[in-house]
Order: structure tokens, then C-alpha cells, then sequence
């Protein structure tokens, strides 16, 4: 298998899209900032999904589903919410197509116009609480605990397979609360199981933390979110929660009688997680050679690789592997015996490590006399020859216990080696055209200062970190008194 990656060190953005192409996860769609996911691709992403529809479970939540198509004028009920993605909305005005009478093919029927223009869901607060108007009615029907699994339109200019395409796949969740503590805590629940999903399942660090006003999701009170650092030294949003207050309660209209049967406005949250995290996943442990993944959301974990000449030795080993992948899915690992006979062992080598395949085992006649089978691991490279028996089965299940371990302590490791604590401007400055990385730095909490940094370096708050230390001292940029240190990066 021809690999053909450029180097990190040399682009990393072009080794980030040869990579999505050449490890089959995605490519792009003739609709120009769209993108069509692989059977390879989606595979890791139904893992994903599955993990975290059950975590959403075990915290109270359900699924449903609401339309694609928002009436315009839900958009505008809600003035900042609105404005916040009027710039991305794909908008539906027509409703057919004609041929056109100058034979030049099909054209909009202006006869099929649209009472009232549709948008393309960017995201589904406006929908979903005109319909939470008619599900609420008492504090009995309190809390309201919705997710959905969809796709969503923001028309992006500038798009990348995974981190940023005009349609993308999501999850959205939408919870409405009888009290305002509920629906804050419901947010920072959102966050921690974002987080925990992050760390424990794709491997990945992440810094638990407020957004700033100005970086603050359209329409909401507060933004929880949590922010990865990627190889390459740029920040990653990998998800949100959103405190909304009772700002979509007031726009729709939604109002439930308490025990004593007064009115009051219900309280709102919404948070999602997306494909981006594909992106992350990739980002975050990935090499040169290819894909790294963790063994938790590997489509494969194990697969084994048969070497032979002749056909009795093609036999004899296929017997044996055949044991192995019984011994090791009844254990319920996900294992391909990689049989094909129309591509030798080393192109199947160069393949399974482009797919970031956590475990391989190889196996010839020389393995069959001694009772052997080649272990390699994916995430060091590293080979061992192991006994091809019972124990096995145990040996496997620890290796991948280890590879998950190591490729999280890699990315921490990196991390730490990239976050900087600065206290003047001109520090900031030279960490981010240096390293780039976190910085950590006093500031003063305005937007002013926050959209001149930005313009100057590019750099973006990415979070208030929630356990950050109080901490006097002044601002970087303005010399005004600061409280805490605040996350800086460039960021896609």
C-alpha cells in the first residue's frame, strides 16, 4: 500500500486531508463544502455515537427527533440567537423546479414560492422550544430531558473534512428545567460526561472551562465547554453546553404552573458534540505512517495477518488464526482475520497501520512449529513474539488496556509541554509565534481587549478554565487588574 503521507513537520495541514483521504474516512462531495463519509469513517463514528447516547441515557435523557426545516420567523424570536448564525443560514425559498422555456434545463418555478422562507436547521433551539410550548404545561412535566441525533447546515466559506464542512452530523440536546440551579447544573453535568467521553474513550486531555462573552454560544447565559490541544499546537473546540436562562422560554412563550399553581417561565439548557471530533481524534495521536487510534473506538482492534507459501501451509495457519479470532471475540473484541490472497502480507502491513489498527498479529509456518504468534502494537511500533495460546485472550485484552493508557498520557505529556504561563505582551507574543500551545495569561475580562489581542495575534480566549486559581494580577495587554489566568491558542 503506497502511503505517500507528507511529513507534520513539513505541512501539517496537508498531512491532516491526505490522511482522512488515505486512511478511507471521508472525501469530498460534489457539493463544494460537503463531504461524503466512508463505511471506514462512519464506523468510528457509530462507536463514538453509541458511547455517548449511552452516557447520555444513564444521565436521564432520551431521544427524539424535530424537523429539518425552521420557519424564518422562529429564527428572529430570539435577537441574539439570531444574529449569531444569520450569516450561515442556508435559507429554502421554492418549492419546485420547471424546465425553462428556453430549453437550457431546469430552473425555480417562481409559481412555487414559499409562504414563509424555511431555514436549513444550523441548530434546533427555535424549533424545539416552540414544540416544548405544547409538551409544558406543569412542574409534573418537568425536567424535559431531549437529544437528538442529526445534521445541521452552517454555510462555511473556508471548510475541511471533519473540522469545519458546511453540513456536518451531530448530536443536540435540549433540557428545560423548573428552576434555574437545575438547569445550571443539567450544563455543567453536560460538560463533565463531554469530558469524561474525551479522556476516557478517544484519549484525549481536555481542559474543562467558561467561554468568554464574546466567544459565548448565540442566545445563551453562560458556555461551558471543553478544549483540546492538537499536535501541531492549535486549540480544538471539542464540545459545549449551554446555559441558556429562560431566554427561549421568553421567545416561545413557554411558561409551567409550579406546585401552587403560579406561572413562571421555564429554565433552558442545549449542548452538542459533533464530527469534529473525528478531526480530534485524528489530530490528537496520529503519525506519519498514519492513523493512531484508541483501542476503545477502533472498528478494528485486532487483526491478524496470515504468511505463507504453499497452499497446506495456507491451510495450517488459517486453522489456527481461525481459533484465535473465535478465542478473542468471545471475549468481545472486534478482530479481522485479513485472508485476501490478492495482496501479500507487507501491503496488508502498510494498510492496517494507515488505519490505525491498534493490535496485530501475524502468523506463518515458522509460528505454527514453535506455538508463536507476532504481536505489534500500532501506537509504539513495538513487536513481540507471544505463546498462540489460552493465554493469549488475556494478554491481547492488556495490551490494549496499555495502548489506550499510553496514547492519553502521550497527548498529556504534549500538552503540558505546550502550555505556558506568561505575564507581559510581548512574552505572549513570542510563546505564540514559538511553540504556539496554550498561554496562559492575566486579562481583564473585557471584549475590547480580547477582539485587540485577536486582531494583533490571532489568538482567541479559548476558555476560563473552571479550576483556575485566583490569582492577582493585570492584564497582559491592558495593565488593568486580573483575578485569574485565562487559555489562550490559535484554534481552528
Amino acid at each position: 500500500m503506497s502511503k505517500g503521507l507528507p511529513k507534520r513537520s513539513d505541512d501539517y495541514s496537508a498531512w491532516y486531508n491526505e490522511l482522512v483521504k488515505k486512511a478511507d474516512l471521508a472525501e469530498n462531495s460534489a457539493v463544494r463544502g460537503c463531504m461524503v463519509i466512508k463505511p471506514y469513517g462512519f464506523s468510528i463514528w457509530e462507536k463514538m455515537q453509541a458511547e455517548l447516547d449511552r452516557m447520555f441515557k444513564e444521565t436521564g435523557h432520551t431521544n427524539a427527533y424535530f424537523p429539518l426545516f425552521i420557519p424564518k420567523s422562529y429564527l428572529s424570536r430570539e435577537a441574539d440567537h439570531v444574529e449569531g448564525f444569520a450569516k450561515e443560514c442556508a435559507v429554502v425559498t421554492h418549492y419546485r423546479l420547471k424546465n425553462s422555456a428556453d430549453g437550457d434545463g431546469v430552473v425555480v418555478d417562481p409559481d412555487a414560492k414559499l409562504e414563509e422562507e424555511l431555514i436549513v436547521r444550523p441548530t434546533s433551539e427555535t424549533v424545539i422550544w416552540s414544540t416544548y410550548k405544547n409538551w409544558i404545561q406543569s412542574y409534573r412535566d418537568l425536567p424535559l430531558l431531549i437529544n437528538q441525533w442529526a445534521n445541521v447546515v452552517r454555510w462555511e466559506m473556508r471548510t475541511r473534512l471533519f473540522l469545519r464542512t458546511a453540513e456536518f452530523l451531530w448530536q443536540e440536546g435540549h433540557t428545560a428545567h423548573a428552576t434555574k440551579q437545575e438547569a445550571w447544573d443539567e450544563s455543567v453535568q453536560m460538560m463533565h460526561v463531554y469530558a469524561e467521553f474525551a479522556e476516557s474513550f478517544m484519549g484525549v486531555p481536555v481542559i474543562r472551562g467558561i467561554k468568554s462573552e464574546s466567544e459565548r454560544f448565540a442566545g445563551a447565559e453562560e458556555t461551558f465547554c471543553i478544549e483540546a490541544l492538537m499536535q501541531d499546537g492549535k486549540a480544538l473546540q471539542a464540545g459545549t453546553s449551554h446555559f441558556l436562562g429562560q431566554n427561549f422560554a421568553k421567545a416561545f412563550d413557554v411558561k409551567f404552573a409550579d406546585k401552587e399553581g403560579k406561572l413562571d417561565l421555564v429554565w433552558g439548557t442545549s449542548w452538542g458534540v459533533s464530527t469534529r471530533l473525528m478531526g480530534a481524534l485524528i489530530m490528537a495521536h496520529s503519525d506519519d505512517e498514519g492513523l493512531v487510534l484508541p483501542p476503545k473506538l477502533a472498528p478494528i482492534q485486532v487483526v491478524i495477518v496470515p504468511i505463507y507459501r504453499k497452499e497446506e501451509e495456507r491451510i495450517a495457519v488459517s486453522e489456527k488464526a481461525n481459533e484465535l479470532v473465535k478465542q478473542l471475540r468471545a471475549v468481545g473484541l472486534s478482530v479481522k482475520f485479513d485472508d485476501r490472497d490478492t495482496h501479500k502480507p507487507g501491503w496488508k502491513f502498510a494498510e492496517y497501520e494507515m488505519k490505525g489498527v491498534p493490535v496485530r498479529l501475524a502468523m506463518g509456518p515458522k509460528d505454527l512449529e514453535k506455538g508463536t504468534v507476532e504481536v505489534a502494537r500500532r501506537d509504539t511500533k513495538e513487536k513481540s513474539f507471544v505463546p498462540a495460546d489460552d493465554a493469549l485472550t488475556q494478554y491481547v485484552l492488556d495490551l490494549l488496556d496499555d495502548i489506550q493508557k499510553n496514547i492519553y498520557d502521550r497527548a498529556l505529556k504534549h500538552r503540558e509541554e505546550l502550555t505556558t504561563p506568561v505575564d507581559t505582551y510581548d512574552e505572549f507574543k513570542r510563546i505564540l509565534d514559538e511553540k504556539t500551545g496554550f498561554v496562559l495569561a492575566h486579562w481583564d475580562g473585557t471584549a475590547e481587549t480580547e477582539e485587540k489581542i485577536k486582531q494583533e495575534t490571532k489568538a482567541t480566549i479559548r476558555c476560563i478554565p473552571m479550576d483556575a486559581p485566583e490569582e492577582e494580577g493585570v492584564c497582559i495587554y491592558s495593565g488593568k487588574p486580573s483575578t485569574k489566568r485565562v487559555i489562550f491558542a490559535r484554534a481552528y
